[in-house]
């Protein structure tokens, strides 16, 4: 899918697309030992306080630490209980089907009546190459572990290549393995290159393969490795000179054309080259234009092309000959009813199939058939879909039907079949759910009046009516920049806390993509401060509506949503109790200040210039979350950070947190003794790595969500859930 590829590229780091299942944790022998360290408040400050006080460090987590381990073994039982969720992993080739263990990648021939394991890559050997290398982990000498990320097949499965990450620096890697037949028990498995730093890529043939390599968290090179000869040549085939400017290759659906895709927030422009033919020399689509946003897939000699001409600068589909693709060329195919957003694009045999979000926020399946486009139709999903996650086809897959999966934050993940022919959906049941999705679980779509009127989505699941919720703890999510959608998957997490009682709210706060293109163009740069206007409206209107109240309730979210986070609680503190932030971007103004950092040329176009625009200075200061911090009464923060993350710096969390323990030390001073009142937590929860998505192995991200788990319950006053009794027989 194709704005999916390039969000994640724009925003995240490499996919992860194919790293072992969280869910298979019994089968994880890697267990990462974890760094902690922590910066706690002291409970109560009266007029007396020393200065010695204000600077005492302790173990703020210690408290947590027995929640802790309940949670984590509440955790672990939650995480076994949804443990069969369908592997996105399994590749299937001509002859064989592909798999990923914790030890590497393996393959099965299908031919045979009882096809026995082969491996193909042994993890183990790339981490030997690191220590051979002689390279020292920080952390203590822990040996580096390699995670599968992306995997692509030859077209004719004779090479079989793969990126890795590394677990602890975030390095990719390429490895190359030449498939064919060979005596498993003597010759291991063939690595024929290493490429370091890879990104993306692409097979254009069966020796010949296209990728990009990643530069300080920037794609802008695009490289040719040819296998063909007996020494491998690399040449170098695109360079991208705006600094702005993310470039990844990608494959059509058909497999007929290769793409060089080169994106900044605010435009595109692509290249295409058409394996078909033998000179495989890329040429223009359309040159890049201010606020022209496009990409391009194949069918029948034509490209099918998702561009935001439509009408208010949303998306439509429209067509142009491979031979004249530029936008003169540009014949409209499809434009959605008013209000109704698109998501994403594939061509399914003959149909354009788009994924698409209705007024009222529902996710919806539309098929345009290309041959006759006037005669689309719309294909419902369940009222409880909020992700979709399309299956990438196989070599033996079929062409003409498109396979996903539909789920929400508390339901399980059903797979799912289109046929855009008849337009007939099958699923996991005939109804779209199963057992699990079959609980007394209801979600509610609401919309809030933000401050000049706009009305704000918000997704609220909960069990039981809205009206006897007033009692029940809340967790509020939150995102709301560089137009990209709240993240709203199946998380087990969520489920366990919807079973013991909670509510979960998710504000579609502008700034974010669910509601168009132009939802985020309401809220960047000089009006970035709407995205803060829109989650209070967000929490005034669930609490007007009975669902919970400011003592039991919690904030949430990740990166760059909590820029509105932690604006809102320099605001209106009193609003929420307890608030979790995940490698929290918390210094716009001085991060936005400084270009020697990664990403601060290309992020100007959301936050804007401070250096070079005063406008933009004044906005940015009136809502930055680290330059507002005031003396006041704050909820209880929990800040996850990572050392090595390069997205977010840890000084500008080390700095936020160490202003907040003072402005709540300043702010309890100023009481008489008679009012001492019980300070709130500040715990800082540094760990080691560069997981700026989180960690990738099984057992810190267990650890860290049960951290998370017992600091909510803790700071919100709330009896540990008891276990469910098993029943007698």
């Amino acid at each position: 899918m194709l704005i999916m590829a390039v969000l994640s590229s724009l925003l995240c780091s490499a996919p992860r697309l194919f790293t072992p299942s969280r869910f298979r944790f019994w089968d994880l022998v890697v267990c990462r030992r974890i760094t902690w360290l922590s910066v706690s408040v002291q409970r109560c400050y009266t007029s007396d306080s020393s200065n010695s006080a204000v600077d005492h460090l302790s173990s703020g987590l210690e408290k947590y630490k027995d929640l802790q381990k309940y949670f984590n073994r509440r955790l672990k039982a939650t995480y076994r209980k949804f443990s069969n969720i369908p592997d996105q992993s399994v590749i299937f080739g001509r002859h064989h089907v592909y798999f990923i263990e914790e030890d590497g990648i393996y393959r099965m021939d299908q031919r045979q009546r009882e096809p026995v394991p082969e491996q193909v890559l042994n993890l183990g050997q790339v981490s030997e190459q690191e220590e051979k290398a002689g390279f020292i982990n920080e952390v203590g000498n822990l040996r580096i572990q390699w995670t599968v990320q992306r995997i692509r097949l030859s077209p004719q499965e004779k090479h079989l290549a793969t990126t890795l990450k590394n677990s602890y620096r975030g390095e990719l890697r390429c490895v190359l393995v030449r498939l064919g037949k060979r005596n498993r028990s003597v010759d291991p498995p063939h690595v024929i290159f290493t490429l370091d730093k890879v990104f993306s890529f692409e097979w254009a043939t069966d020796e010949v393969l296209y990728y990009t390599t990643l530069e300080g968290l920037r794609c802008s090179r695009v490289f040719c490795l040819d296998l063909t000869s007996s020494a491998s040549r690399i040449t170098s085939v695109y360079e991208e000179t705006h600094p702005d400017v993310f470039v990844e290759v990608a494959l059509s659906r058909d497999r007929q054309i290769l793409s060089i895709n080169s994106n900044s927030r605010t435009s595109s422009e692509v290249l295409i080259i058409d394996r078909t033919t033998s000179h495989l020399k890329p040429f223009l689509v359309q040159p890049r234009q201010l606020d022209l946003l496009y990409h391009v897939e194949h069918w029948r000699k034509c490209l099918i092309i998702l561009a935001n001409t439509g009408p208010g600068q949303e998306y439509q589909v429209v067509q142009a000959p491979l031979s004249e693709p530029s936008m003169v060329s540009w014949v409209p195919l499809f434009v959605p009813g008013s209000g109704t957003t698109v998501k994403d694009m594939d061509v399914v045999g003959n149909h354009c199939v788009l994924v698409a979000r209705t007024p009222a926020g529902e996710l919806v399946l539309i098929g345009v058939p290309l041959t006759h486009p006037k005669e689309s139709y719309t294909v419902q999903l369940p009222s409880w879909a909020c992700a979709i996650q399309t299956k990438k086809p196989d070599m033996a897959a079929q062409r003409n039907v498109l396979e996903f999966s539909i789920s929400s934050p508390v339901h399980f993940p059903i797979p799912c079949s289109l046929n855009p022919e008849d337009g007939l959906l099958l699923s996991g049941t005939e109804d779209g759910s199963s057992r699990e999705n079959q609980s007394n679980y209801t979600t509610t779509r609401l919309e809030a009046c933000s401050q000049d009127g706009t009305l704000v989505p918000v997704t609220l699941f909960h069990s039981g009516p809205v009206e006897v919720l007033s009692l029940a703890p809340l967790l509020v999510h939150v995102y709301g920049a560089y137009g990209r959608d709240l993240s709203m998957e199946f998380c087990p997490e969520k489920r366990f806390l919807l079973e013991q009682g909670w509510a979960l709210a998710y504000c579609h706060i502008r700034g974010g993509g669910e509601r168009g293109l132009s939802w985020q163009r309401q809220a960047r740069m000089d009006s970035k401060q709407r995205g803060v206007e829109d989650l209070e409206a967000c929490l005034r209107h669930l609490f007007s509506l009975g669902v919970s109240c400011p003592p039991l309730t919690a904030l949430t979210a990740c990166s760059a949503g909590a820029v509105p986070v932690g604006a809102l609680c320099n605001r209106h503190p009193h609003m929420m109790r307890a608030v979790t932030l995940q490698a929290p971007f918390l210094d716009v103004l001085e991060t936005m200040e400084d270009p020697s950092l990664p990403l601060t040329l290309e992020d100007r176009e959301e936050w804007g210039d401070p250096v070079g625009n005063p406008k933009h200075r004044l906005t940015i200061s009136s809502y930055c979350p680290l330059h507002n911090i005031t003396p006041q009464r704050y909820p209880s923060f929990l800040l996850t950070a990572y050392n090595c993350d390069a997205r977010v710096p840890l000084a500008g969390v080390l700095k936020y947190t160490e202003q907040l323990k003072n402005a709540i030390h300043t702010h309890l001073t100023m009481k008489p003794k008679s009012e001492c009142e019980p300070a709130p937590n500040v715990v800082l929860n540094i760990q080691p790595g560069a997981n700026h998505l989180g960690p990738e192995d099984f057992e810190q991200m267990l650890e860290e969500e049960a951290l998370t788990l017992a600091f909510l319950y803790t700071e919100l006053g709330l009896d540990p859930p008891r276990p469910p009794r098993k029943r007698r027989r």
